[in-house]
């Protein structure tokens, strides 16, 4: 039986008030490799509408790659100085054999028979065929940030920092990171590391509405 340990509320709240978009990151200072796995881990488990996953994760590893990010990034240097860098895209569509592969992994996952995951594959299919192609993408598109907010809010628990990045030119990444034409296309980046100890943004008191504001009870 599996033990799942939480974090007491206080923890909680401390580490999402901790965290910032950091814009100044210390290049020095590396995530460990078994954090990184973690977190890589993490955005394997992220929920997705109808557990789909219409993504892929690009974690930008090459120092020179990134070098060309940079100057399709605003000259951001969250690119080169975070320990790591990942793109985030989508699927640019959603067709019969996306939900074919996908049905798939679940019948060994869960040891059932196509067959009796039929009624699910035609739900789905009802569900995709009733979009066009370009809804399709921006329901995609949505998925990802699914997946953006997991990974900051995951780093911030870790004591890691994170920047999430949409100052970038999408097709230019696209076409740097060879994906044009691959059913997969650009949507957001995320910088993470830890903060440099001069980047003032880190003590800078966050700006929000009171809950008051922001959540209604009916």
């Amino acid at each position: 039986m599996l033990l799942c340990m939480s974090l007491k509320p206080e923890q909680t709240l401390d580490a999402l008030n901790w965290r910032y978009a950091t814009k100044q990151f210390d290049p020095e200072r590396k995530i460990p490799a078994d954090a990184w796995k973690v977190i890589e881990e993490t955005l394997v488990l992220t929920p997705s509408s109808f557990g789909l996953q219409p993504w892929k994760f690009i974690v930008v590893e090459d120092p020179a790659m990134r070098e060309q990010l940079l100057g399709e990034s605003w000259n951001q240097s969250q690119v080169t100085d975070a320990s790591h860098f990942v793109v985030l895209t989508s699927r640019t569509d959603l067709g019969s054999e996306d939900i074919d592969r996908w049905l798939d992994c679940m019948a060994k996952a869960q040891a059932k028979s196509l067959e009796a995951l039929a009624p699910l594959k035609g739900m789905i299919a009802g569900f995709s065929e009733r979009m066009s192609s370009q809804q399709r993408q921006e329901w995609n598109i949505r998925q990802s940030y699914i997946a953006l907010g997991q990974l900051m809010t995951v780093a911030a628990v870790m004591g890691i920092d994170a920047c999430p990045m949409e100052g970038i030119s999408n097709s230019a990444y696209d076409r740097l990171l060879g994906i044009e034409g691959s059913g997969y296309a650009t949507v957001v980046a995320c910088a993470l590391g830890y903060r440099h100890e001069s980047d003032k943004y880190a003590a800078t008191p966050k700006a929000r509405f009171a809950t008051s504001e922001v959540i209604e009870r009916i």
